[in-house]
């Protein structure tokens, strides 16, 4: 059988994958893999966490008894003063011991730029996240996930974002844990100029989380998502399918799930995919879910 008549008549059998643009060899990865596991990220629910109507210590019970999923990634802005408390930190683990689930990340926000052209902010940025990278070896974590933020041209920001990579990366590798930059605004969106900071850091500790859908620089300009997936890809230490609003087939009308998947099965990764649902028009459980049987059907695909 010829490839196109077999991809072809593919697509009209499973009546729900349009395989134009991805490859026989990304088709052939997707079927014979099941090894990418699931888990589930805190700002899914960060709604139900702001208001007080869920608990940061709760979230290992809704991850495990809601939604069967057993590894997690947590936002620090929900524990913020308590990253050295050590008492704390402990009830974090225990909670997550007793029902038998994973710390995979800490995800840190609002602790300066790490790109500061301010070579003291600068400093102080990298210093602000040790007690992250410290708390994440605690609970078990493989890796903080950190904001590349800088100013300047577009070359001055890759050397400033790539310093302070280079220095925070350097103590998170004195402790075993990796430092990873997520596409979140900026230029740390544009996917060519984060891979050129990946490569300027050159460290094996450092890395990227690459986000479905966060591709957006500015205002109303976007990079293109599934470019920058295949950007971001080559250096990903965890990936991040981000989710804001399904169709009446459960498919994510933002991102073609399918095809984002098929970039990351070509890349050879086969580490967690973390649920990160941020729309509004399905509740956080529904959003939650609706993310996780996509993800579990494209697996399956």
């Amino acid at each position: 059988m010829k490839r196109r008549d077999f991809i072809k008549k593919s697509a009209t059998a499973t009546g729900a994958i349009a395989f134009s643009g991805i490859s026989t060899s990304i088709f052939s990865s997707c079927s014979n893999s099941k090894s990418f596991k699931i888990s589930l990220a805190e700002w899914s629910l960060h709604r139900s966490l702001r208001s007080g109507k869920m608990d940061h210590l709760d979230f290992y019970s809704v991850a495990k008894n809601e939604f069967n999923i057993s590894a997690v990634e947590y936002v620090n802005s929900f524990f913020f003063d308590k990253a050295k408390n050590q008492s704390y930190l402990n009830e974090m683990k225990t909670r997550a011991s007793d029902l038998g689930v994973k710390s995979l990340l800490i995800m840190c926000d609002n602790e300066g730029n790490l790109g500061d052209p301010d070579q003291n902010k600068r400093t102080q940025s990298i210093e602000n996240h040790y007690k992250w990278a410290e708390a994440a070896k605690f609970l078990g974590c493989h890796s903080i996930r950190v904001n590349a933020r800088s100013e300047g041209s577009y070359d001055d920001q890759i050397e400033l974002a790539a310093d302070g990579l280079r220095r925070l990366t350097e103590f998170g590798d004195s402790l075993g844990i990796n430092t990873i930059v997520e596409n979140h605004g900026g230029l740390s969106s544009n996917g060519k100029w984060l891979a050129a900071v990946m490569k300027k850091v050159d460290h094996p500790r450092v890395g990227t989380l690459p986000d479905f859908g966060n591709f957006r620089i500015e205002g109303d300009e976007w990079y293109d998502r599934y470019q920058g997936m295949e950007e971001l890809m080559p250096y990903a230490k965890a990936v991040s399918a981000k989710s804001h609003e399904f169709d009446d087939n459960g498919n994510e009308i933002h991102s073609d799930y399918y095809k984002m998947m098929g970039i990351v099965f070509k890349s050879n990764y086969h580490g967690y995919v973390g649920i990160e649902y941020e729309g509004n028009k399905h509740s956080e459980m529904d959003g939650i879910r609706l993310t996780r049987d996509l993800l579990i059907k494209v697996r399956n695909s």
